[in-house]
């Protein structure tokens, strides 16, 4: 018997005895709002790593009917974007990005309304806005940029003139901004990816950026908002609840947050029958990687206890526990699978 082994070979298989139900697809069409297809997770080479026709196929299988890629960027590497959709309009929609770093340029309000513009001209959906704003980019004088910055109110605004809903990726786990210690929820994963630890008087902390995210919310009430990852705050539905009642404009995704809502089953699920009309499907997945679709429609669909929320016999990721599903009813699933997403981007996937 060793009584002495590495928390990262430390794997342990439950005993419970369990209803394990395998969704193969989901119930209705659905509609992923929050898909990477570009430079952001897979690099400057991104076109040579996959295939489009395969990828939308292989999506096809997996009973998605349309996805939104984040990864529209802007200029030259938009065209370049564009060159790697063409083709496949009614199943991929794109987000474009805003040079930040052209802020402090005289110009700047006009470069975004112009860009804004063009991009809706060729199609584009939304905007997405990172959490590097905040979090990684600094102005001239040696300051992080703040994600409510009065020089990015330009847009915004333009963003609600052209009904053009934005996606905001602003804070990540709380953990991620906790010391990294025997405490740490995420103590594995932020030993593993070091540079996801927010936990510096450098930065702006967990607290500021809600503020930050209130503010913008509430200065802009005619432009749509899409948080990306449950709010900036999956960890606490009642302060999601809070902001949800407090700006009509807020919607939230549940990318990359199941092992996060999957624990509290019981809550979930009343939040997610309350606030159905605000709440959209997305996975922050890549054509790389198609692993969480099966385990989404398994959370959102069955009343299954216990299970993984990553693929069966690896150590959890984000946090050793494991998830429970929320067993939703018809109505609200097919509101989070696709009615809300076919609302906010003006498609109808029958219609395509």
């Amino acid at each position: 018997m060793n009584k002495d082994i590495r928390l990262s070979e430390f794997n342990p298989i439950s005993e419970c005895v369990v209803k394990k139900t395998m969704i193969k697809k989901p119930k209705y069409p659905v509609i992923d709002i929050h898909a990477h297809m570009g430079t952001l997770v897979l690099g400057q080479n991104y076109s040579a790593l996959y295939d489009t026709s395969e990828y939308v196929q292989k999506l096809k299988e997996l009973g998605v009917s349309h996805i939104v890629n984040l990864d529209g960027a802007f200029g030259q590497d938009l065209v370049r974007m564009k060159q790697k959709t063409k083709g496949f309009d009614d199943f991929i929609s794109t987000f474009v990005w805003i040079d930040v770093s052209k802020m402090e340029d005289k110009d700047f309000d006009a470069w975004v309304i112009k860009h804004l513009h063009q991009a809706k001209q060729l199609g584009v959906k939304g905007i997405k806005m990172w959490k590097d704003i905040s979090l990684a980019m600094k102005d001239t004088s040696g300051k992080y940029i703040a994600i409510d910055d009065e020089r990015l109110d330009v847009v915004y605004e333009t963003a609600g003139e052209l009904d053009l809903p934005i996606l905001m990726h602003i804070a990540d786990p709380v953990a991620f901004f906790k010391p990294v210690d025997e405490n740490n929820e995420r103590f594995e994963e932020l030993i593993a990816n070091p540079s996801w630890s927010f936990c510096d008087p450098k930065y702006y902390t967990f607290d500021q950026l809600l503020k930050m995210q209130d503010h913008i919310l509430k200065k802009f009430p005619n432009t749509k908002f899409i948080l990306a990852h449950f709010g900036s705050y999956a960890e606490n539905l009642a302060y999601v609840a809070s902001r949800l009642d407090t700006y009509p404009n807020m919607y939230v995704d549940i990318a990359a947050r199941v092992a996060e809502l999957g624990r509290v089953p019981y809550s979930a699920r009343k939040f997610f029958i309350k606030y159905a009309d605000r709440i959209l499907f997305g996975t922050d997945d890549t054509p790389l990687c198609l692993d969480e679709y099966l385990i989404y429609y398994r959370f959102l669909e069955t009343a299954d206890e216990y299970f993984p929320y990553c693929k069966e016999g690896q150590i959890p990721r984000q946090g050793r526990w494991n998830i429970y599903g929320i067993h939703l009813p018809d109505e609200v699933l097919k509101k989070i699978y696709y009615q809300n997403a076919e609302q906010l981007l003006g498609i109808s996937i029958y219609d395509i």
